[in-house]
């Protein structure tokens, strides 16, 4: 298991992330001492529609002032997000050093640091007392975790009772073979797919109400038929999920786009309540 959380950590690596990103805000003439969230909200979330779909799920339950845990954090940008607009206190975990040490440092760079914390460490082993969140929340993380029964049994340890999960996945949908590269994966030894029926199995076990499920492909489809347009007309953005992925942005979302098309993958989000 640690060579697969250290292959899955390699995966994603991309050393002076945060150097990098000053390094863009300044190209774009971005004054360093006033910095918005807007100014880092195309790089900062790492998941199909960024800031948008994760306001979404925010509005889907009344999240304003609750405690709030974000497995799988990434870059932060939820976080900052849910503490900047909802009044959240939110702490983010995530298996990359790197990619925390980033978040903590745009937190301080956007004025958010007094609201949001970042820590390392693994999805499975969450290190918080039972009962300790109103909301723990995920967005396309869960394709890189072997044990589903772990992963979910973890976010319900910490949940409190009466509070919300909330998700937003990549799940299999039909039969076939998923071709790689993609964004969380360069091969299939890093991917751990799984069917939303199976997802749903879990949480009920687990004593979960399910209290909305929403079908985000079609969305997800839009938003990189857009992306590809633009793209085309005008080249990689200064400021875009290119930071993160690099050369390889391409190959992996055309791979992910190609599979949501064909109906081998699907996008959804939804509510679970303890």
């Amino acid at each position: 298991m640690e060579d697969l959380n250290q292959n899955i950590e390699d995966h994603y690596l991309k050393k002076g992330l945060y150097e990098d990103i000053i390094h863009r805000l300044k190209e774009q003439n971005v004054d360093l001492n006033n910095v918005k969230r807007s100014d880092i909200a195309d790089a900062d979330e790492f998941h199909v529609r960024g800031a948008t779909v994760s306001r979404e799920l925010a509005n889907s339950i009344n999240i304003n002032g609750l405690k709030v845990l974000d497995v799988g954090c990434g870059l932060g940008g939820p976080c900052r997000m849910l503490a900047d607009e909802y009044n959240c206190q939110t702490i983010g975990i995530d298996l990359s050093n790197e990619y925390i040490r980033t978040a903590n440092k745009l937190s301080e760079l956007v004025n958010l640091n007094d609201k949001t914390t970042f820590i390392q460490g693994n999805a499975t082993e969450l290190p918080f007392e039972d009962n300790s969140f109103d909301v723990v929340w995920t967005q396309h993380v869960q394709m890189n975790i072997p044990n589903k029964k772990k992963f979910y049994s973890e976010i319900n340890r910490v949940l409190k009772s009466g509070g919300y999960f909330l998700f937003y996945d990549i799940l299999k949908k039909g039969n076939g073979e998923v071709n790689y590269p993609m964004p969380w994966a360069s091969d299939s030894n890093l991917s751990f797919l799984f069917k939303s029926e199976e997802m749903d199995g879990f949480l009920e076990n687990l004593g979960l109400t399910k209290n909305q499920s929403t079908n985000q492909t079609q969305a997800g489809i839009d938003f990189f038929d857009a992306l590809v347009a633009k793209l085309k007309e005008f080249g990689p953005p200064k400021m875009g999920l290119n930071v993160l992925m690099g050369e390889t942005t391409k190959p992996k979302l055309m791979n992910l786009l190609s599979h949501l098309k064909s109906g081998e993958l699907e996008l959804k989000s939804g509510v679970y309540k303890k």
